[in-house]
C-alpha cells in the first residue's frame, strides 16, 4: 500500500518505548534496537541467549501510585524488569520471546514460550484463536506435555468441510498442527489438542486470560 511500518516494543511504565525499528533498520519480527537514552539489558539469560529485558533510563516509571509492594517486585536497584523475555540476534536487533510467567519449562530443563507456537497456529484459516499450556503427562507425573485448545473458525469449516463430523474436524486440525511441530525441535512438539467452539476467556480488551483458562483446563 505504500506504508512503511515499523515495529516497536515498550510499556505504559517506560513511557512507552523501550525499542524500535527505524526506516533503515527492519527485520521481520523484530522490535528493533535500544531506544538511545535507555540502558536495556538481559538479565540471567540462558544458553540461547534468552534473558529478561530489564531497563533504566529518564522514560521509567517512579513507581505505581500507592502500591510500594508492586513497585517493589518490578523496579531493583534503579532497573526496570519488564516481565518479558527477548534475545539479541548477531546483528544486535532485539527478537521477543514472550512473557516469563508464561513460559513452560519442562523437566529436562528445556524451555518453552508459547507465543511461539501461538503464532503459528493462529495463522492456520481454520483457527480463530487458541493457548498452548503445559498438561501434566499421565506417564510422568513430573514432566508436562505440550497441548493446545483451538477454537476454530466456524464460517470458514463450514465453507471449507460443509459435511465434517466433530472427530473428522478435529483430525483435520491436528494433521496441520502435526505439520506445524515438524518446524521445530521435539521438545516443542505438540502432543495434545482441545477443539471447541466456544471462545477463550477474556478481560473486557478482548486479551485472554491465561491463568483462568488454564485453571479451567487443567481442572477437567
Amino acid at each position: 500500500m505504500g506504508i512503511n511500518v515499523v515495529q516497536g516494543y515498550g510499556l505504559t511504565e517506560t513511557s512507552p518505548v523501550i525499542a524500535a525499528e527505524n526506516c533503515k533498520k527492519m527485520k521481520y519480527g523484530s522490535i528493533g534496537f535500544p531506544m538511545e537514552n535507555v540502558e536495556l539489558e538481559l538479565y540471567n539469560q540462558d544458553e540461547q541467549g534468552v534473558g529478561e529485558i530489564r531497563v533504566k533510563g529518564p522514560n521509567v516509571m517512579l513507581g505505581y501510585y500507592e502500591n510500594e509492594e508492586a513497585t517493589n517486585e518490578v523496579l531493583k536497584d534503579g532497573w526496570f524488569y519488564t516481565g518479558d523475555l527477548a534475545h539479541f540476534d548477531k546483528e544486535g536487533y532485539l527478537f521477543l520471546a514472550g512473557r516469563k510467567k508464561d513460559m513452560i519449562v519442562l523437566k529436562n530443563g528445556k524451555k518453552v514460550f508459547p507465543d511461539e507456537l501461538e503464532t503459528l497456529i493462529n495463522r492456520l484459516e481454520e483457527v480463530k484463536e487458541c493457548i498452548v499450556y503445559g498438561m501434566p503427562d499421565n506417564k510422568d507425573k513430573n514432566d508436562l506435555k505440550l497441548s493446545v485448545k483451538i477454537v476454530y473458525e466456524e464460517e470458514v469449516v463450514k465453507e471449507k468441510y460443509p459435511n465434517a463430523t466433530q472427530e473428522e474436524l478435529e483430525d483435520i486440525i491436528w494433521q496441520k498442527i502435526k505439520e506445524i511441530n515438524k518446524t521445530f525441535p521435539p521438545y516443542k512438539y505438540i502432543k495434545n489438542m482441545i477443539l471447541t467452539n466456544q471462545e477463550l476467556i477474556k478481560t473486557t480488551t478482548k486479551k485472554v486470560k491465561r491463568n483462568e483458562e488454564i485453571k479451567k483446563l487443567l481442572e477437567k
